[in-house]
């Protein structure tokens, strides 16, 4: 049986991102200020569009880091287990790390990786998500920065898939199922 056919509606522009992120990046650029180098921990996969588009905004010294987690598969909803599939690289005992998260939606998957990366002792550790829904949170997390609020919907673009596919759109869509194909 084949998936069911969808459409996808236009949530948050391309130019409404790019505005919000130039502002985060300020924010951040001034909360580091005083660092020597800021470790950019990206959660793959969702958020390698946003962390790349956030790092050419920050006015600091940088380094690029990458973890992968998973609590999805191929599915719309969370599991809720907390899987790390591929580990950083780099060492982050004393150092200032900012985790960046495509979006928080049940909270596990942030508060789980936050705990996991605490454990290695970085002087700062702080969060930001392009994307909260609230509405969906079971965990008490909130990330220190977020892009856009959103309500209860699946989205996806801008890094984030449905079944590995629609990263690559420029803005961040609404699915809308329209029946099954087949």
């Amino acid at each position: 049986m084949s998936k069911p056919a969808y459409v996808i509606d236009e949530m948050i522009s391309a130019k409404s991102i790019a505005a919000r992120i130039e502002e985060l990046a300020r924010d951040i650029s001034s909360e580091f200020e005083d660092t020597d180098k800021l470790v950019v921990v990206g959660l793959l996969r969702g958020s390698f569009v946003f962390i790349a588009d956030l790092v050419r905004e920050l006015d600091l010294p940088i380094e690029v880091d990458f973890i992968e987690a998973s609590s999805y598969g191929d599915g719309m909803e969370s599991t809720r287990e907390v899987r790390i599939l591929k580990d950083l690289r780099g060492q982050i005992e004393g150092r200032d790390v900012l985790v960046v998260e495509d979006i928080v939606d049940t909270g596990h998957t942030l508060s789980h990786i936050t705990e996991y990366l605490g454990t290695r002792h970085p002087a700062r550790l702080r969060t930001i998500a392009l994307l909260d829904k609230p509405a969906r949170r079971e965990v008490d997390f909130k990330a220190d920065w977020t892009g856009f609020e959103i309500p209860d919907e699946f989205v996806v673009g801008y890094g984030i898939d449905y079944a590995q596919r629609n990263r690559n759109l420029g803005f961040i869509g609404k699915v809308r199922f329209v029946g099954e194909d087949g």
